[in-house]
């Protein structure tokens, strides 16, 4: 039967982060964000937005994602039925850009679909993983400061340990934390900070044994990304980059990546995640699920998403309990000896605490009003 959706409510939500978290764009003290219900018959769907506040990771923006979804895309979607969430998803297509914005709804449908159906949101996408493998991403610090949070999480059993690295913050800090670590799996990522005349400072990271360099050069480039990689041993990643499948494509084409990060709220939802997986699969290319400091909706419809095949590397989904004091959700997303466990039950298998939730909300508005 085709899913009516009856309402919709769309809040923003401010969680402050328990340790601020600096990148080459800069540093977060709080998570902003926009949580989105959608609503049928007596279920409810949930999708979390990554927009950052200010267009410093992509070109969207937490106020223009705001705008469309309460001027344009919510209006459109409310009162109407589909039939699953690929017509949701023909629905939101003629309007360019803003893939964070619409994968806000397609998530949220895709949860309101499982739901309806009672199934797992990872058994309508094709996974079928009970727990899944995670690595840590890990802000620019001081090399002592740095040092110790690898430590720590190397003894908590993560996959993976990942470095923001930028100009100035490199080379040294990478050996430094190789020469401690020298066996562990150990990646960069330099959020672009870098152009094709640092090649020198790439293929001093090329001594390493790194895993990959995730998306060392411009966040919207290809083509310069092929010609670093053909100069290096080391794999590069890319993220900022693939919005589509067809951005995965031409990378992979061109020779521009041997790892592909499928971050679902960068790339649209989960529909274009799935096109990516297989398209690199059939490549045998690995990917693996990036994050943008989730909470907990956001982090479970990850996990799901990570439970597919293709997802060979260890993702961003850690523990929510680095992040945040207190999680919006009832259920704990929290890993041991570096595995998550995919929740259980319908949909993405997590529960609003609206208590709490209501003390964290800066704003809310009903569709239909």
């Amino acid at each position: 039967m085709p899913l009516k959706i009856d309402s919709a409510e769309l809040r923003v939500v401010r969680l402050p982060l328990l340790t601020p978290f600096t990148i080459a764009t800069g540093t977060m003290h709080e998570k902003l964000f926009p949580l989105l219900v959608l609503k049928s018959g007596g279920l409810e769907g949930y999708g979390e937005g990554v927009m950052d506040p200010y267009p410093d990771y992509l070109d969207e923006s937490l106020a223009g994602a705001m705008d469309l979804l309460r001027a344009v895309l919510l209006p459109q979607i409310v009162g109407k039925s589909f039939d699953n969430p690929e017509a949701l998803a023909r629905h939101l297509s003629p309007w360019r850009g803003f893939t964070m914005t619409r994968a806000t709804i397609e998530m949220a449908f895709w949860d309101l679909w499982a739901k309806s159906l009672n199934l797992p949101l990872k058994t309508l996408l094709g996974g079928d993983k009970t727990e899944i493998e995670v690595g840590v991403s890990l802000g620019i610090a001081p090399l002592d400061v740095l040092m110790e949070r690898v430590a720590q999480h190397v003894a908590q059993g993560y996959r993976r340990i990942k470095l923001k690295i930028m100009p100035g913050h490199d080379v040294a800090i990478v050996a430094a934390v190789r020469k401690r670590f020298p066996d562990i799996h150990l990646t960069v990522d330099a959020n672009s900070a870098y152009t094709l005349a640092d090649t020198d400072v790439m293929l001093a990271l090329d001594d390493f044994g790194l895993d990959y360099i995730e998306q060392p050069l411009a966040w919207d480039d290809i083509h310069d990304h092929a010609e670093l990689q053909k100069r290096m041993k080391t794999a590069i990643c890319l993220d900022e980059c693939i919005r589509t499948a067809a951005d995965a494509r031409k990378a992979l084409a061109s020779g521009a990546a041997r790892v592909i990060n499928i971050k679902a709220g960068r790339v649209g939802g989960h529909l274009e995640s799935r096109r990516i997986h297989d398209l690199c699969a059939a490549w045998s290319c690995p990917v693996w699920c990036g994050g943008m400091l989730e909470a907990g909706i956001g982090r479970a419809h990850n996990i799901h998403l990570s439970a597919l095949p293709n997802f060979r590397k260890p993702g961003d989904t850690s523990s929510a309990s680095r992040y945040f004091a207190r999680d919006i959700v009832n259920e704990k997303l929290e890993t041991a000896n570096g595995l998550m466990p995919v929740p259980t039950g319908p949909g993405i298998g997590v529960t609003l605490d609206w208590k709490f939730l209501d003390t964290v909300t800066e704003s809310r508005e009903r569709f239909p009003a």
